[in-house]
């Protein structure tokens, strides 16, 4: 069966619609963040750069680091945005963009974020660098997809129960980051732990300018909640939705990322440009090695 123009929508010259990549211009492990600015930032690193590109918010430089091809691509801020760069991401690999027919063979793409954050604990500094072993995410949109079985409703309905979560909110839904990718990068120092993926920057992480907030308990309880040994360390608006659409998709995911800001201790990193660059440089050596 052909997957309808109107479902998978290319430009003329072949490419998908958002991205504007075709197969043959992005590697087989993907580093995501969510800044258009910060591809040039993680590709200066690079040895060679063979593939330059760019539409809307979405930033693509394919080059050559320490031996191991690497793709970095700038997704913007939300899950909204996740699920148009991971689903154009799984048709260059996974579908034939000529016959518009999926593939026989599955392409399992290794997909890392590189991101900033906010934490949650007072006793994880700021500057201290996360991996996410499970993200809870906050939004909606793997609701529109049939994905019985695939969280982890245990996880999901002990936060429920622990934080009161409100009725007219959607359910959470968890998931787990790719066992093999974490490893690597516990034994490379990052602390593991439980990431909250919100829908918005202010009133659902918790910040009140002008309005008052509906849960202004929520943070509390997400501090201190504790599922099989592992709290709740950070808040970020991408992680859930890259480990939910690869687990659907059936890719590897792993997100990695800086604590910038510690909210219980209302701080904020004084170089935050340093914080990022080291995050970079251990993550782009951890990837090659």
């Amino acid at each position: 069966m052909n997957i309808p123009e109107s479902e998978l929508v290319l430009n003329p010259d072949g490419s998908v619609y958002h991205l504007h990549l075709k197969p043959e211009d992005i590697a087989s492990t993907i580093i995501t963040v969510g800044d258009p600015e910060r591809v040039a930032k993680v590709s200066a690193h690079f040895d060679s750069i063979r593939f330059k590109t760019n539409k809307r918010e979405f930033v693509t430089h394919t080059g050559t680091y320490r031996g191991k091809e690497l793709t970095v691509i700038s997704t913007g801020i939300g899950t909204d945005n996740i699920d148009i760069v991971l689903t154009e991401l799984d048709a260059l690999v996974n579908i034939d963009l000529k016959t518009r027919k999926i593939k026989e063979e599955h392409t399992a793409l290794d997909i890392v974020r590189i991101g900033t954050c906010g934490g949650l604990q007072e006793d994880v500094p700021l500057d201290s660098l996360v991996v996410s072993a499970n993200a809870i995410g906050f939004d909606n949109f793997v609701y529109f997809y049939d994905h019985k079985g695939r969280f982890n409703t245990s996880l999901s309905q002990s936060f429920m129960e622990a934080s009161k979560w409100s009725a007219p909110l959607s359910d959470p839904y968890c998931v787990a980051a790719d066992n093999g990718l974490m490893d690597r990068f516990i034994k490379a120092g990052f602390q593991p732990g439980i990431t909250v993926t919100n829908v918005g920057f202010y009133g659902p992480q918790g910040r009140s300018l002008r309005i008052p907030l509906a849960q202004p308990e929520l943070n509390s309880a997400m501090k201190a909640f504790e599922f099989e040994g592992k709290r709740i360390l950070n808040l970020e608006m991408e992680t859930a939705g890259i480990y939910a659409m690869a687990e659907l998709l059936g890719h590897r995911a792993l997100s990695l990322n800086v604590i910038l800001a510690n909210r219980e201790l209302e701080t904020f990193s004084k170089d935050a440009g340093a914080a990022v660059d080291r995050l970079i440089d251990i993550a782009l050596n951890e990837l090659a090695r």
